[in-house]
């Protein structure tokens, strides 16, 4: 599954945590300065950034270009020393384009995020004070459809490239299962694996990849600003006042969600494993009696099919009771935002604008540490294909 795409799993995985690591201290301990020594003004690292389309070219953004550009080689050049893999263009530079292709659109939902404030104050003040200049509400959503056109390119530019990604996945995988037919061709469901897992498989798998890293860009880009937004926002409803109660709403919230959603689902990955187990036996008698008389009796199939439908049922139950407990919880995430803000709202403390903005923030702050509870159908899907592939591939581990 890994070591077709990518140079040695365990150590690239490893090494890619650890460069990642050292690069994140680096440029939090003063590298984002570091453009000074290239010319760049004094002082634009700490500059207030531009709430517009311009952000994207200022000296910071122009140097941290720079840097990924730079510390994305080095790891290659140190894979293509170490190893010798045929698709580590697609699997290091490939991956490397996808995670800068997040991280940007993190960056926009940023400047998204810093344009609600004033254009909802300009909005609060116009409707107050009897009105204003409407050329000020024009230029306001220009800006906004100026970043949101920025974005939209981007990522549909990223969906296309991201589409050749796991399809070079795919023919990875399947050019390792294929060289060794002779050694898997008499496992049950051996077409099945080569020809669709491996297709879900590395697409589901890129799927939760990007998710899960947005979403941890995401709180490094989003958590220092609802920080710094949990001063507007003193009290907190039945708890009432404490410090930094935007931060601690967000994360109790979300870490409830996710830990009771992992007990109410942690039968459902054995289950989904099982039957397409199940399935797969089915279909391997059906396409035998397609040549051979003798198989595929109705006696055979109807044993067959019972058990398909035996382990149907026990999903439908089991996948009763946890959608019911996560479309509840996702209905009432819908409100909590809002009810969190009810006590300051009511004092008067927040005006419009910073209501939208810490709105937005407080919903990107939720939804990063919600990972598992928008994605864990998706994990449960995956880790059945992992499953299935992983029974494949230890006959040529023996």
């Amino acid at each position: 599954m890994f070591k077709s795409f990518f140079p040695n799993p365990k150590w690239f995985f490893g090494s890619l945590i650890l460069w990642f690591a050292i690069n994140i201290a680096l440029w939090y301990s003063g590298g984002s300065g570091w453009g000074t020594f290239l010319g760049m003004p004094q002082g634009y690292a700490s500059a207030e950034m531009p709430i517009g389309v311009s952000r994207f070219w200022a000296p910071s953004f122009l140097w941290f270009y720079l840097w990924f550009f730079i510390s994305t080689a080095i790891f290659a050049l140190f894979w293509k020393f170490k190893s010798n893999n045929p698709w580590q263009g697609w699997s290091v530079w490939g991956s490397a384009f996808i995670l800068f292709n997040i991280w940007f659109g993190v960056q926009v939902s940023v400047v998204v995020n810093a344009w609600y404030n004033p254009f909802y104050d300009l909005i609060q003040k116009m409707l107050s004070s009897g009105g204003g200049d409407v050329t000020q509400l024009y230029s306001g959503v220009m800006t906004f459809l100026y970043v949101a056109m920025v974005y939209v390119t981007t990522a549909v530019f990223n969906l296309f490239f991201v589409s050749h990604y796991v399809f070079r996945w795919r023919t990875a995988m399947n050019d390792y299962y294929t060289a060794n037919w002779d050694k898997l061709r008499h496992i049950e469901g051996a077409s099945q694996r080569i020809q669709e897992d491996t297709m879900r498989f590395a697409k589901t798998m890129e799927g939760l990849g990007v998710s899960l890293v947005e979403a941890l860009m995401t709180l490094l880009a989003f958590l220092p600003v609802l920080f710094s937004l949990s001063s507007h926002v003193k009290d907190l409803p039945i708890v009432g006042e404490i410090p930094h109660a935007l931060m601690w709403a967000a994360v109790t919230w979300s870490v409830a969600g996710t830990v009771i959603l992992m007990v109410v689902g942690y039968k459902l990955p054995g289950l989904e494993f099982n039957n397409q187990k199940v399935e797969a036996a089915y279909r391997k008698e059906l396409v035998y009696g397609e040549d051979n008389p003798d198989r595929a009796d109705p006696l055979t199939l109807k044993e067959l099919f019972s058990k398909v439908r035996f382990n149907y049922f026990r999903l439908y139950f089991h996948y009763a009771y946890f959608n019911m407990v996560r479309i509840w919880y996702m209905q009432l995430d819908n409100l909590y935002g809002l009810f969190v803000l009810f006590p300051s709202i009511a004092a008067g403390a927040i005006t419009l604008g910073l209501m939208m903005q810490i709105s937005n923030v407080f919903g990107k702050v939720r939804e990063s540490f919600q990972y598992l509870i928008a994605s864990w159908p998706t994990i449960i899907e995956l880790l059945s294909i992992y499953k299935r592939l992983k029974a494949f591939e230890s006959t040529l581990d023996k």
